[in-house]
């Protein structure tokens, strides 16, 4: 697996030996989101330009940054992934290398968004990687910045508004994050994470290996059985944002 960067951040929320608030949020000083451009430390192409494996695990730990319309500012830290292989994988939306307009982002450069719409009404969203139609599909991830919108975001059907979800629940699945994040097709699929302005990924912290779990994909139906039981699931151990 590619050898992450060792890149040194001042962010609140990966300062060593302190612990974060799950319900906090960091804010600009004046208790708003904080609201800037990419920064020094957001990841390059190289980084996406490795086996679907391989990115899934390399993704761990590290800050998916999503700019709202509004400006503000919401992350969260990726703890939960899954990998899909491409033209062997019959779990794959591109197994057999069968390319269509749906999973096109798929066979585009690594680093490209796939997003594609599920039970008719949801969304997941993937990241190709190195080879033809290989993916990661991102689980889950941990909220650090704009719980407030992302309650929001959640609770557009709900009575409360998304007032009473809590933190641990708002990212864990694919669909609930894509929610949450504000992230759909339209805004999202075939867009990449490298040269845009509206969401990318930074450089977090790094997982070790002996606090990364692999684990038989999720959901998998019967006409890809032999593929079900793989450990192709990738987790932070012991974390309260995955999704199960």
């Amino acid at each position: 697996m590619r050898k992450l960067r060792n890149v040194a951040t001042t962010s609140p929320y990966f300062r060593r030996n302190e612990s974060r608030n799950p319900n906090s949020v960091a804010t600009d000083g004046n208790n708003g989101p904080r609201t800037t451009e990419a920064p020094s430390n957001k990841w390059d192409w190289d980084h996406y330009d490795v086996p679907a494996l391989d990115l899934a695990q390399s993704l761990l730990g590290q800050v998916f940054v999503r700019i709202l319309d509004n400006g503000n500012r919401v992350s969260g830290k990726i703890v939960e992934t899954e990998a899909y292989l491409g033209h062997d994988d019959k779990a794959s939306h591109s197994f057999h290398t069968k390319r269509t307009d749906r999973n096109a982002a798929m066979f585009m450069r690594p680093g490209t968004v796939y997003v594609y719409m599920t039970y008719g009404m949801y969304f997941c969203m993937n990241i190709s990687s190195q080879g033809d139609g290989s993916a990661v599909l991102l689980r889950s991830l941990e909220p650090l910045e704009g719980v407030d919108d992302m309650k929001n975001h959640r609770g557009t059907k709900r009575k409360d508004a998304g007032a009473k979800l809590k933190v641990k629940d708002l990212c864990n699945g694919p669909a609930k994050l894509c929610q949450a994040l504000k992230l759909d097709k339209l805004t999202a699929d075939q867009k990449d994470l490298v040269t845009g302005n509206m969401f990318w990924i930074e450089s977090g912290e790094s997982v070790s290996k002996e606090d990364v779990v692999r684990a038989p994909r999720i959901g998998i139906g019967p006409s890809a059985e032999e593929w079900r039981d793989k450990p192709m699931r990738f987790y932070v151990r012991d974390n309260l944002y995955v999704s199960g």
